[in-house]
């Protein structure tokens, strides 16, 4: 069995999060998602609209996704590729480069972001975040 492993906040889930992990889970048989929780969201200056469970609740519900697990931290992603026997990371191209450093322990896919439609552009539309 191939393992597939990605990241991310998933708020206010759209259709670029599917195209993203329908694509991840496309260079495998079993897809993981690292979901950050609220804790690591705020270290990392984000605040999120649902809550962690809420968040996970929807990733679990998506036909791609086999396995959710917590991201506490940015140093945890080796023991996760390590504990889940992870042949693919895969992230979306804004982070091209950035986890390069994993190449020791699986392959690493950078995807194409869904361009026209991002969490940061509906959070602005809707009036939850100021440009």
């Amino acid at each position: 069995m191939k393992r597939v492993m990605t990241y991310g906040t998933f708020d206010l889930l759209h259709y670029g999060h599917i195209n993203l992990l329908r694509r991840a889970k496309s260079f495998g048989d079993y897809l993981i998602v690292g979901l950050s929780t609220n804790e690591f969201n705020a270290v990392k200056g984000k605040t999120c609209y649902f809550s962690y469970d809420e968040r996970k609740q929807l990733l679990e519900a998506i036909r791609y996704v086999d396995l959710v697990i917590p991201e506490t931290c940015w140093e945890q992603k080796i023991d996760d590729i390590q504990r889940y026997g992870v042949d693919v990371f895969v992230m979306g191209d804004d982070w091209k480069g950035r986890f390069d450093f994993l190449s020791d322990y699986c392959e690493i896919v950078y995807l194409p972001r869904t361009p026209e439609i991002s969490t940061t552009k509906i959070k602005k539309e809707i009036g939850l975040e100021t440009v």
